[in-house]
């Protein structure tokens, strides 16, 4: 009873917020000057701000647009606005981004160069009414302001691009390019990780780490919900003795992966400090395990097979799958990934070795 309490409240707090956005966007559109006259991007392009979303994950899926845009337009002016430490980091190191500014910790700095300024267009990368990106969105002063469709931007912006809502969100940000007349490819938007510091002892175990050798596993995920228990995790290391492993894990969850290297078949790795690290480690993987995690999309960037674990949830399974690589989705039964079965992953996992076929 205590565990639906729980659950329970959430999901009402949720209802609560959207019901809360959508009269906030509706209150835009009835006040604000209509936009939403142009069929297409004209004029000059010599600058763009773009709203990036909060998690590490997006951020990944937002660098094909932003690398599309650096190669159509070589001196173009992008700058990123974020409201996350961990995705202002990510963002800092891209040399395609002119320009980082985060707009919750550096709020002068941001008025100073964003509120004063203008730029030639703005896109608002979310797919639904948000409530702090509508306010950026209006504040921001920039000649077109482009969107994704939805009924709640109706009217808010001068370009809306129609993408359906189970549309993988690589594809949702490249909509901005059609939008601006710009062809491109699948391949094309390949996502990427910006180049960051690389500590000595990752770069020793990199040089004498195999490649498309071992199989990652990923322990960690982004909330309790999408996490697989470490019984699991090492009953699946069993089912494949003759396989070496190497275990990824985020800062809270070490202690979990030094007990998982001490299994015989896994080796033990430096623990990774950023995305980059991480990136290297997986392009040198023959399949990665992971939870619906910034992992997934890692993987992604390098073509490596992915076999990973979701929840019940379509949105999950369609917006955030891996994008241009092999791979298995293994979806629970439940909202919980800690109720996949062991049976499920190893077969996926045997599958993928074997035919590399989804």
């Amino acid at each position: 009873m205590n565990d639906t309490r729980a659950s329970a409240a959430p999901a009402k707090d949720w209802k609560k917020q959207r019901r809360f956005r959508q009269g906030f966007a509706r209150f835009l559109q009835k006040i604000g000057k209509r936009r939403g006259d142009l069929r297409a991007f004209d004029g000059p392009l010599d600058s763009v701000v773009i709203l990036a979303q909060e998690k590490l994950g997006d951020a990944i899926l937002l660098t094909p647009l932003i690398g599309n845009l650096r190669r159509a337009y070589p001196r173009l002016r992008i700058h990123v606005i974020v409201f996350s430490q961990p995705v202002y980091d990510f963002f800092s190191t891209d040399r395609n981004v002119t320009a980082v500014h985060n707009a919750k910790k550096k709020p002068l700095r941001y008025a100073r160069e964003v509120l004063f300024s203008r730029f030639d267009l703005l896109f608002n990368t979310k797919d639904h009414p948000s409530t702090h990106f509508l306010i950026q969105s209006i504040l921001i002063p920039a000649r077109v302001k482009a969107g994704i469709a939805n009924p709640f931007h109706e009217g808010l912006y001068d370009l809306l691009a129609d993408t359906g809502w189970h549309t993988h969100i690589v594809v949702k940000n490249c909509a901005l390019l059609d939008l601006l007349g710009l062809a491109h490819t699948p391949e094309g938007c390949r996502p990427y990780i910006p180049e960051m510091a690389v500590q000595p002892e990752l770069k020793t175990f990199l040089h004498s780490m195999p490649a498309r050798e071992l199989l990652g596993i990923n322990i960690s995920a982004g909330g309790p919900l999408r996490y697989w228990t470490e019984e699991k995790w090492q009953e699946l290391t069993g089912r494949f003795p003759g396989i070496r492993f190497i275990v990824f894990s985020a800062p809270g969850d070490l202690e979990t992966k030094r007990r998982l290297e001490t299994l015989p078949n896994v080796i033990p790795s430096p623990p990774t400090r950023n995305l980059y690290e991480v990136s290297l480690l997986v392009q040198k993987l023959r399949l990665l395990v992971t939870p619906d995690t910034s992992l997934v999309h890692i993987a992604s960037c390098h073509a490596v097979p992915v076999v990973g674990l979701y929840r019940e949830a379509a949105q999950d399974l369609s917006r955030f799958a891996p994008y241009l690589t092999e791979h298995t989705l293994v979806a629970s039964t439940t909202t919980q990934v800690s109720d996949i079965s062991v049976d499920n992953v190893a077969k996926a996992v045997a599958t993928r070795l074997t035919s590399g076929k989804s």
